[in-house]
């Protein structure tokens, strides 16, 4: 079986769901909570549940039966300001599972994320030499634990130690699609405006407080979450690769781009307004971000990447706008 910590998160269901479907049995390590997150999880069949926090003797009751480790879970949110508690969710809890993947001999897939290369001054390439993770900079320490492991899977290598017999970090950039309606004020700015644009309301964009970008002109790598479980479910079928790979569409496309994409799925003519951005968010604002996908094709995926109008389009019209929107 898989084990899929976070499997009831935003990435991690949709790989639930994939895995589901390929009649393979998954176990999720992950904490419902009160709201509407097991929502996420209402049209898959899963084997099994167990708190994060039981996690290490579960896997010591169940070491034989585990065939590989997709590790999702974390707390993502860049706004998280307690460091110990991320430093004991991505860092040290990631530890752990390297640790017992190299002992079991079970692959390790695990999320890393964009936002390990901060305001990109060093570019988005996602080169595993160590002298290059040590120059990359990240915003906040969401960013700063991601890369912490990034280094140490790399380190652990370098060093010849015992590693899983396979591991894959995957550095997300900005993933949209369906459930991700628990993330709050986390969620995509394509789920949080969607009523808006149906009801042929305005929605607001931060202005450009930089000449050399337009407002609305701030630039991102907007990726399909189904995009992002393909690569997973890739990585799965070629246990031979190994490394810490962009994962994007490869191509930046504006928020205006973004928002103009949503209205016209739903029907509708833009209708944005600009505001001022935030004093406490200008410092630290990134206007350009952009995976360089050659290391994962390179490895052989070569499966095209969603372009945002078809992305949008179906996230519209296959979830956000059903009775259901669950995937």
């Amino acid at each position: 079986m898989t084990i899929l910590t976070g499997g009831a998160g935003f990435i991690g269901s949709n790989i639930a769901g994939a895995l589901a479907a390929r009649g393979e049995e998954v176990v999720i390590c992950d904490r419902l909570g009160y709201g509407d997150k097991w929502r996420n999880l209402a049209r898959h069949l899963v084997t099994g549940f167990v708190a994060p926090e039981d996690l290490p003797g579960w896997l010591a009751a169940h070491a034989g039966s585990v065939k590989s480790v997709i590790h999702m879970g974390a707390i993502s949110a860049t706004t998280e300001t307690d460091v110990d508690l991320i430093t004991d969710t991505n860092i040290k809890f990631s530890n752990l599972l390297w640790d017992w993947c190299a002992a079991q001999d079970v692959p390790l897939i695990y999320a890393s994320s964009a936002a390990t290369y901060g305001d990109g001054a060093q570019g988005f390439s996602d080169d595993n030499d160590p002298a290059a993770l040590a120059r990359l900079r990240p915003l906040n320490a969401y960013g700063w634990s991601k890369l912490v492991f990034d280094r140490f899977a790399v380190d652990q290598i370098r060093r010849g130690r015992r590693r899983p017999p396979q591991w894959a970090g995957l550095r997300f950039f900005n993933v949209y699609g369906p459930n991700e309606y628990h993330k709050g004020e986390m969620m995509s700015v394509t789920a949080k405006n969607y009523a808006t644009a149906v009801a042929g309301g305005r929605v607001r964009l931060f202005k450009s407080h930089r000449p050399d970008y337009a407002d609305g002109g701030q630039l991102r790598d907007f990726v399909y979450v189904r995009d992002c479980v393909d690569v997973v479910l890739w990585l799965l079928d070629h246990p031979s690769t190994n490394g810490i790979f962009n994962v994007g569409s490869g191509q930046a496309r504006s928020f205006a781009d973004l928002m103009a994409a949503l209205y016209r799925a739903v029907g509708r003519e833009p209708a944005i307004d600009y505001i001022d951005m935030p004093e406490t968010l200008r410092a630290k604002y990134q206007y350009f971000t952009q995976a360089e996908l050659g290391r994962l094709r390179m490895a052989g995926y070569t499966a095209p990447m969603t372009v945002l109008e078809d992305g949008v389009t179906d996230y519209v019209e296959h979830y956000l706008s059903q009775p259901d929107p669950y995937r």
